[in-house]
């Protein structure tokens, strides 16, 4: 987890992944940002006329100004929000999983500094205020987070090191955590080749695939499977 950096002042984008009351009027902040996750205390927020309330906002795109001192907290000297994904809040499962989201990354981001997360972050936020199929913004999540936390899923050999085929069908073996060919299976190259896409394509992009609705049950049961591994 970055607690800190090297410059003593910086400026930088990021989202809320936590809040949490600190004494009398401040927040703590857990932040994750183009950079990786940072820890903030956000002094004096919660007073009635303070200035940073507005800017520290959950289920919202911010600029923030910190400093970063011997503390093992950053410190917020000033903020300003860019975006406010205000449908989300009229939606409660889609506040519930976006609420998900957050809770998750700022577990992840815990042990890594890839800037992947803050990507995967903004772009599930930003479709789903617009509309973004659940389910859809769920899946590509898990195999994103996945793939940033070092544990990508293989979708191109199968338990035997062989490359997967177009004229095969297949199951997911948990145990060897790759696909096992079986002629009645679950999967064939067209879920597999939407999973790949998925895995490396923006969330924008995926939402585009014609055929996307008629796969969006097996590849979201998949990244289900996946993920509780």
């Amino acid at each position: 987890m970055r607690t800190n950096t090297t410059k003593r002042d910086y400026k930088t984008l990021a989202y809320v992944l936590k809040r949490t009351n600190y004494g009398e009027a401040d927040r703590i902040l857990n932040l994750i940002t183009p950079e990786g996750k940072v820890t903030a205390i956000a002094k004096g927020v919660r007073k009635e006329k303070s200035k940073l309330a507005g800017g520290v906002e959950i289920f919202s795109l911010v600029e923030l100004n910190l400093h970063a001192g011997r503390s093992e907290f950053a410190v917020v000297t000033g903020s300003r929000m860019k975006k406010y994904y205000g449908n989300l809040l009229k939606d409660y499962n889609r506040m519930e999983l976006a609420g998900a989201i957050l809770k998750k990354t700022n577990r992840l981001a815990e042990h890594s500094d890839s800037p992947d997360y803050f990507r995967i972050v903004d772009q599930c936020l930003k479709e789903l205020n617009d509309g973004a199929n659940e389910s859809l913004v769920k899946c590509w999540f898990i195999l994103n987070t996945l793939k940033a936390s070092g544990e990508e899923v293989n979708l191109y050999r199968d338990i035997n090191g062989d490359k997967l085929s177009a004229d095969v069908r297949y199951d997911w073996d948990i145990g060897q955590e790759a696909f096992a060919m079986n002629q009645n299976g679950l999967y064939g190259a067209d879920e597999i080749k939407m999973l790949r896409l998925m895995s490396t394509a923006g969330l924008k992009t995926v939402q585009k695939v014609k055929s996307l609705e008629d796969l969006l049950v097996k590849i979201t049961d998949f990244a289900s499977i996946v993920s509780d591994n």
